[in-house]
């Protein structure tokens, strides 16, 4: 396969927008001394943006709003129940993919 000059621009490119929003904040924060209480609102930011891309993937379908008659719900049920009784990352995801499979071969 040839590498072209576009193609090896285009790629450089993405390496450099993917990678400043990631040191931007690390250089400028780094020197500063924040408060107990921003660090305190900063620790929910991780866990917001999981549950907004979760409750997309989980509720939409086809653009729709879908709650009933929703295999990924059921499949989120049970590995709801194991991630908050073990926190045991890879119990969760054993779970949830067996859910997944489950249901797929039910319906």
């Amino acid at each position: 396969m040839e590498l072209s000059l576009y193609v090896f621009i285009i790629i450089i490119g993405c390496g450099v927008v993917t990678i400043l929003p990631r040191v931007i904040p690390l250089v400028f924060l780094n020197n500063i001394k924040l408060k107990k209480s921003v660090i305190n609102w900063l620790n929910y930011i991780p866990v917001a943006v999981l549950s907004a891309l979760l409750a997309q993937e989980l509720l939409f379908s086809n653009g729709q709003i879908s709650i009933f008659n929703n295999e990924k719900i059921l499949a989120a049920l049970p590995t709801f129940l194991v991630a908050i009784l073990t926190k045991s990352l890879l119990g969760t995801v054993l779970v949830g993919v067996m859910s997944m499979l489950v249901i797929k071969l039910i319906y």
